[in-house]
């Protein structure tokens, strides 16, 4: 019986004979204490008033708005224009610069965004209505004379679903930088631009070089020289035309190195043979 009742005062602190030693703590709703606080209050003597963190809550109701309609709306849009992208593919003919747009488109769509492709209407080469590499593998596409027009003539509604726009022939498009700054920066679309850096007398073409500051990525492909083999860089006008835009393929136009290119004269007349021993192959076997 003694025993018990030990017990009992041992816990029941107001007959205890201890509880002088004990520091009367308040309760405060959502109050913490530290584990700092606590290793003084019990190990120290001296009665040290323990400290607390009071925080200040606020009543949840089920009908307080978290995030408003609008303030979504403005987060999603933020999300999706960030998430617009430019990559640039530039080299000289036959560099396999469409090629190489294509195998991005399919992989693209194979990955399941929807794309699409443009296409100057000045390239006439293969049809209005697809892209052709030099290869004859082609993809459906729309011809326009400026990427403006793009949007209303696709449907806003279908543009709107587009993830990835292809453009090919880039430097006949005045309109490319705005078109792709737009795009990307506020339609949160991936534009994959591909054209012509430079021309026959190696300047800049177009606006292709213009949108390198607005790119993501810049991919510099380049061809096989024709005279020696060699990584040809630079695309020679078999020609005598002088006008910027003249739209051929290797009937016109020849990829060549460096060297080949500096010594005109001799490329000139390299080329001249090659023409004159193609056409007389032509005029035998007819």
């Amino acid at each position: 019986m003694l025993a018990i009742s030990r017990m009992k005062s041992f816990l029941n602190p107001k007959i205890s004979a201890f509880s002088h030693c004990l520091p009367q703590i308040k309760t405060t709703p959502f109050a913490l204490i530290s584990l700092a606080s606590k290793s003084v209050i019990f190990n120290s003597p001296t009665r040290i008033k323990p400290y607390f963190l009071h925080v200040n809550s606020t009543p949840f109701s089920p009908t307080t708005p978290i995030c408003s309609a609008q303030n979504r709306s403005v987060q999603m849009e933020a999300g999706r224009s960030s998430s617009g992208e430019i990559h640039v593919i530039v080299g000289p003919m036959f560099a396999g610069k469409t090629t190489t747009l294509l195998r991005r488109i399919q992989s693209e769509s194979s990955s399941g965004r929807n794309v699409a492709i443009i296409k100057s209407s000045k390239d006439t080469r293969y049809g209005l209505d697809s892209i052709v590499t030099h290869d004859g593998v082609k993809l459906p596409c729309q011809a326009l004379t400026d990427l403006s027009s793009f949007k209303q003539n696709y449907g806003l509604d279908a543009y709107e679903e587009l993830d990835v726009i292809g453009i090919d022939e880039a430097q006949f498009f005045e309109d490319l930088y705005d078109f792709c700054r737009e795009t990307a920066d506020h339609d949160g679309k991936t534009v994959i631009v591909t054209g012509l850096d430079g021309d026959y007398l190696r300047r800049s073409f177009g606006s292709v070089l213009d949108i390198i500051p607005l790119a993501d990525s810049v991919t510099k492909l380049t061809a096989r020289c024709e005279l020696c083999g060699k990584r040809a860089f630079f695309t020679l006008r078999k020609t005598e035309e002088k006008q910027t835009e003249l739209i051929g393929g290797a009937d016109v136009y020849m990829p060549v190195c460096r060297q080949h290119y500096v010594s005109g004269q001799a490329v000139i007349e390299t080329t001249r043979h090659v023409l004159e021993s193609q056409t007389y192959q032509c005029v035998s076997y007819t």
